[in-house]
């Protein structure tokens, strides 16, 4: 069975963090990682 992931950690964010914090947090890493800006090799598995 799979683990489950605890998102505010993957995000970096409290879990008291406001909807504007969370979505902020998401937009980073996702500019971050999107295969289009970051070319590394591993880029494409950490987007997903």
């Amino acid at each position: 069975m799979p683990t489950k992931r605890d998102y505010y950690e993957v995000l970096s964010v409290a879990r008291n963090a406001t909807d504007g914090d969370i979505k902020r947090a998401y937009r980073k890493l996702a500019f971050k990682y999107h295969p289009d800006h970051n070319h590394d090799d591993g880029a494409t598995e950490k987007f997903k």
